[in-house]
């Protein structure tokens, strides 16, 4: 079994704003003292684990039922809202009444972290996975049962107990530390360790309240940069409005400017099998499928900047897949001179070229940097879609 499998991509793109800065301009980078344009690792990562190949793949097609809602099967949540989104309005249907949810959803979401103040939502993005959220929904609807039934259990003695005992805190700090030991109570019987759902299992976790339940990522994204300079172009824009015959007012009913521009972007994406394989519990099958969806979301699917304004789909030109438990290493570098139009007919021809001869000087100079390669190549025709992920997911 390969321990790394390498993923390089070249997808070109048309007009478009993918990934935008704060002030709402396309994302850029210098490289080789060259503008290039930037799509974030933070962005191509979570546009392709919610992407509908990915949850399709990893689940099978199958759901989960949580709080009277549905996600995918071996797929998570993320979210700061866990309390107001799923507890609250599931406790309030069960005929509890608003101050009571709003109390009881507070303290249970404590099990993933420390709460605003004042507010009931998580001070932290935190993400569990389908069999936490499962097992938490248990332990929500004990609490139901001993609200609408008086039923008690172990763990909500245990946590009424605590909660009481914080409840008879002055100070703040007192109330604070209190807190603390609720959340590590519950965290220890709501968090696993070992057993992941797939997109935690591939991008890893951190919990600051809980640390001994975070997860290493095995999957690792570079952010995609274009292979060439760029220009960041102006669109000035205007709407018309459709009941204005033009009689008194001819202007238009609005105007307004968007940045753009267009690229051919390399991408890079290493994951460690082993450590997924790990993150999952042991279970290849999964982990297999896992980089098969990884693939297939990763050439086929763009980012959703913008797509309304650009429709800027896309499909990856080139991908060379590696297999092998050489040190990883990406092929960036070939690009540190930018591909110029000045030089260059074919764009797509000349970036391959190139992927290819820095690919190839490593190997020289290193040594093989993979036991075996997979190539994708649309413009000779060469290599499909099929045997690609056949390559990754064996």
């Amino acid at each position: 079994m390969s321990r790394f499998i390498q993923l390089h991509l070249l997808t070109a793109y048309p007009p478009a704003n993918l990934n935008r800065d704060d002030q709402g301009s396309p994302k850029t980078a210098k490289m080789g003292g060259y503008d290039r344009l930037r799509v974030s690792s933070q962005c191509l990562k979570r546009t392709w684990r919610t992407s509908e190949i990915f949850e399709e793949t990893v689940s099978d097609g199958k759901k989960v039922n949580l709080f009277e809602t549905k996600i995918p099967a071996n797929t998570g949540a993320r979210s700061k809202s866990f309390s107001m989104e799923w507890v609250k309005p599931y406790l309030l249907k069960q005929n509890i009444e608003e101050a009571v949810a709003e109390k009881w959803s507070k303290d249970l979401c404590r099990a993933f972290g420390a709460m605003e103040n004042d507010e009931n939502k998580l001070s932290q993005l935190t993400q569990i996975s389908d069999i936490e959220a499962k097992g938490f929904e248990n332990l929500v609807n004990e609490i139901v049962r001993l609200i609408v039934e008086n039923k008690q259990t172990e763990f909500t003695t245990e946590l009424v107990d605590l909660i009481e005992k914080r409840d008879q805190k002055k100070k703040s700090d007192d109330i604070k530390k209190a807190n603390v030991v609720i959340t590590k109570y519950l965290a220890d019987k709501v968090l696993t360790e070992g057993k992941s759902s797939v997109d935690i299992a591939m991008f890893g976790r951190m919990l600051a309240s809980s640390p001994s339940f975070n997860i290493e990522a095995a999957c690792q994204v570079a952010h995609a940069i274009s292979v060439h300079p760029v220009v960041i172009e102006d669109d000035y824009f205007t709407a018309v409005d459709d009941l204005n015959n033009g009689l008194e007012d001819a202007g238009a009913a609005h105007i307004g400017e968007t940045r753009f521009a267009a690229g051919l972007f390399y991408s890079y994406i290493c994951i460690n099998r082993e450590l997924l394989v790990k993150n999952l519990d042991g279970n290849e099958d999964l982990a297999n499928k896992a980089i098969r969806a990884l693939t297939e979301a990763a050439v086929k699917v763009a980012p959703e900047g913008k797509q309304n304004s650009f429709a800027s789909r896309a499909y990856a030109s080139y991908v060379l897949a590696e297999r092998g438990n050489q040190q990883p290493r990406s092929l960036s570098i070939a690009y540190l001179k930018p591909i110029n139009h000045r030089e260059n007919e074919d764009f797509i021809a000349d970036s391959i070229n190139a992927i290819i001869k820095q690919k190839d000087s490593f190997d020289k100079v290193y040594g093989a940097c993979a036991d075996t390669r997979c190539e994708l190549n649309v413009s000779k025709e060469q290599g499909t879609l099929a045997e690609l992920l056949d390559f990754v997911g064996q």
